[in-house]
C-alpha cells in the first residue's frame, strides 16, 4: 500500500522547477543555465513522463542491424550547423530532411502513418517507440506526405503527450484529399543502420550524409534547460526521448557540445523527427548537450538511414480505384 501511495504521488507532484532551477544556477560547475519553460511550467512528473517515451534498440536487436563505418581521411571542422550547410533545406527542423539532402526536394512526412499504421510493430503507438523500428517501416512500407495524411489533431503537443486524451489514431490507409493516392504518396527509405559510439564517426555521418537520431535518458533538470552546455547535474531519472543532432562545436571555454534540435510540431518520440517541445523550450527550441562523454547516453544508440528516389519523380496516371490522379 505505500508503495502504491509513493507511485500517486510521484504522478500528482508538479516538476521542482524552483528549487531545481535555484540549484543549476547555483553551481558554478553546471555548464548551463536553467530556467521556466512555460509550456512545461504547470506540468506533473506524470504528464512529463508522457511526452517521452523513446526506448534504446534493444542488445538483441542489435546484432542484426547495419553498423555504418565512414574513413578517418576526413577534415571535418571545428564547428558544424546543417542548417547551415544546406540552407536549401526548410524540412532540416522536420520530418527526414534528407530528401533534401540527397535529392534537392523539401519532403514532409506524415506522423500519423508512421504513429497509425506502424503502431505497435515500432513500439507502444501513441505512448512511444524504438526510433530504428520506425526507420525499418519507412524502408520495408513507407511513409505518406503530410499533404495526404497529416497531424491527427490541430492541439499538436500543446496537450500533455497523446493518452489518454489522445489515443493512438487509427490506420486508415487513406489521403485525405481527393486527388491523392495512398500507395503512391509512399516514400520510401533505401536502408536504416546505426551509427557506432564514436565521436568521429556520428560527426562523419552528419557531415555526410546530415542529421540523424537518437534516444538519450531525460533527467528532471532538462525539462528546465535554458541555455548553455547540458549534463544531468539533479533530479530523478523520468524517460527516454529522441532528438535529431545537427550540429557540433566548442564553447569559447573550450568545451566540446553537440547541437540538437527540439523545433518541432508532433507528439510521437519514434517517428523520423528530432522533438516535439516547440521554440518556447530550451534555446528557441534547441540545446546543446556536452560532446565526447556520452552524457545521458546520447552517442550510444544513434540511428539514421538513406532516402529511396522511388515514387519521387514518378507520374501516376491510373489511381487504385480506376480513377486518374498525379502526383
Amino acid at each position: 500500500m505505500a508503495s502504491y501511495f509513493l507511485a500517486l504521488s510521484t504522478l500528482l507532484l508538479l516538476l521542482p522547477s524552483d528549487s531545481i532551477i535555484n540549484s543549476i544556477n547555483a553551481n558554478p560547475k553546471a555548464g548551463w543555465k536553467a530556467g521556466v519553460n512555460q509550456q512545461l511550467s504547470d506540468y506533473t512528473i506524470g504528464q512529463f513522463k508522457r511526452i517521452l517515451g523513446a526506448r534504446p534498440t534493444p542488445q538483441s536487436e542489435k546484432k542484426t542491424i547495419p553498423l555504418t563505418h565512414h574513413d578517418r581521411s576526413l577534415n571535418l571542422p571545428k564547428e558544424f550547423d546543417a542548417r547551415k550547410a544546406w540552407p536549401q533545406c526548410s524540412t532540416i527542423g522536420k520530418i527526414l530532411d534528407r530528401f533534401c539532402i540527397q535529392y534537392g526536394m523539401n519532403v514532409s512526412l506524415s506522423v500519423n502513418d508512421l504513429l497509425a499504421c506502424c503502431g505497435f510493430l515500432c513500439g507502444a503507438g501513441c505512448d512511444g517507440g524504438t526510433p530504428i523500428y520506425a526507420w525499418r517501416y519507412f524502408v520495408h512500407h513507407g511513409v505518406v506526405t503530410d499533404e495526404c495524411d497529416p497531424y491527427f489533431d490541430t492541439t499538436g503537443c500543446s496537450h500533455p503527450g497523446c493518452e489518454p486524451a489522445y489515443p493512438t489514431p487509427k490506420c486508415l490507409r487513406k489521403c485525405v484529399g481527393g486527388n491523392q493516392l495512398w500507395r503512391q504518396s509512399k516514400h520510401y527509405g533505401a536502408n536504416a543502420y546505426r551509427v557506432k559510439s564514436d565521436t568521429y564517426q556520428i560527426m562523419a555521418e552528419l557531415y555526410k550524409n546530415g542529421p540523424v537520431e537518437v534516444a538519450f535518458d531525460v533527467f528532471e533538470d532538462f525539462a528546465h534547460y535554458k541555455s548553455g552546455v547540458y549534463k544531468h547535474v539533479t533530479g530523478q531519472y523520468l524517460g527516454g526521448h529522441a532528438v535529431k543532432l545537427i550540429g557540433w562545436g566548442t564553447t569559447a571555454d573550450g568545451e566540446d557540445y553537440w547541437f540538437w534540435c527540439c523545433l518541432l510540431i508532433y507528439c510521437h518520440p519514434s517517428q523520423l523527427i528530432a522533438n516535439q517541445w516547440n521554440r518556447s523550450w530550451g534555446d528557441d527550441g534547441y540545446f546543446k548537450i556536452s560532446r565526447g562523454t556520452n552524457e545521458c547516453g546520447i552517442e550510444e544508440d544513434v540511428v539514421a538511414g538513406m532516402p529511396s528516389p522511388k515514387n519521387l519523380f514518378k507520374v501516376v496516371s491510373e489511381s487504385e480505384d480506376g480513377g486518374a490522379a498525379s502526383l
